[in-house]
């Protein structure tokens, strides 16, 4: 691709930022399901990453670098994470009021099962994932070359961040969601099954994580560690940002971005560490998160 030049001189050091902000914005659209799910639903999901490597696989094995296969890869692994996600609400129907701790172990048994299927199907190795031609290069940011799919991936993201906003703010699907959550039995007075909105919640996780599967699969994955490594991330954030605040998720995903390159470029050997030092500091001081409020804003 040719490069398009911005002539804005900035610190080399602000262009692994750049990167970080594109981990963070991936890591927000992989997270922002299980936020869905946790935060305003009140389900706990432990196979969330597996969601993810859902679409991650399915990039790898329907993309070859064209519109028309991302297009295809999209959908499938949209479809199939959705339908995954469906499965999982059906499963948890009758421990919907149960606690925590058995919805835990229902969806880790869950991930494990889909866990050890993605790799009897796809193998243990990592699958090379490529991007799509047009965007396989690099284009000139204030001085530096920047990977071309990652600066179209973050602009991606960040309207879907804004369009999953207004989806919980200003739709009445989002506003059943919440109410649900509050008085299910007022929901169900108004003629909406509060099952069927488990359903539907767990479903749309995993329209997104399926779609933070495929457009993400360059960055994260597919491996038959990217399960366990996107639902590390996802709670990392989910933690941090306070439950049931999508912008509180937004701002932890940006930290842990920027913590997780800039670690890696600043400091390579402490870098492992610092993700959960950061963690530890945060709720040393606000042991609820960056945002406290119980409902999404």
């Amino acid at each position: 691709m040719n490069g398009v030049a911005v002539d804005i001189r900035i610190d080399p050091y602000l262009v692994p930022a750049l990167d970080g902000v594109a981990y963070g914005l991936l890591v927000f659209v992989a997270a922002a399901g299980l936020v869905f799910c946790f935060g305003v639903a009140g389900i706990l999901n432990l196979a969330h990453g597996t969601l993810y490597a859902i679409g991650g696989y399915t990039a790898a094995a329907l993309f070859d670098g064209g519109w028309p296969s991302l297009v295809l890869a999209l959908a499938v692994g949209t479809v199939a994470a959705t339908a995954a996600g469906a499965l999982v609400a059906g499963l948890l129907t009758r421990l919907a009021a149960r606690s925590h701790l058995t919805q835990a172990l229902l969806t880790f048994g869950v991930a494990l099962a889909g866990g050890s299927l993605l790799v009897a199907a796809f193998g243990p190795d990592d699958p090379p994932v490529r991007v799509p031609a047009a965007l396989d290069g690099s284009v000139v940011v204030a001085g530096h070359r920047y990977a071309a799919y990652r600066l179209v991936f973050i602009v991606v993201a960040a309207v879907l961040a804004g369009l999953l906003h207004l989806a919980v703010r200003r739709t009445r699907a989002g506003m059943l969601v919440r109410a649900a959550v509050d008085d299910a039995e007022m929901v169900a007075v108004l003629g909406v099954n509060p099952a069927w909105i488990r359903v539907g919640v767990l479903a749309a996780a995993g329209a997104l994580a399926g779609a933070a599967g495929v457009l993400g699969a360059p960055i994260i994955g597919p491996g038959p560690d990217t399960a366990d490594a996107v639902l590390l991330l996802s709670l990392v954030v989910v933690v941090l940002g306070g439950l049931g605040s999508m912008t509180g998720t937004l701002l932890a995903a940006l930290a842990v971005g920027q913590i997780q390159t800039l670690g890696v470029a600043l400091a390579p050997s402490a870098a492992p560490f610092l993700l959960f030092a950061a963690m530890a500091a945060v709720l040393a001081v606000r042991a609820r998160g960056l945002a406290t409020s119980r409902r999404t804003s």
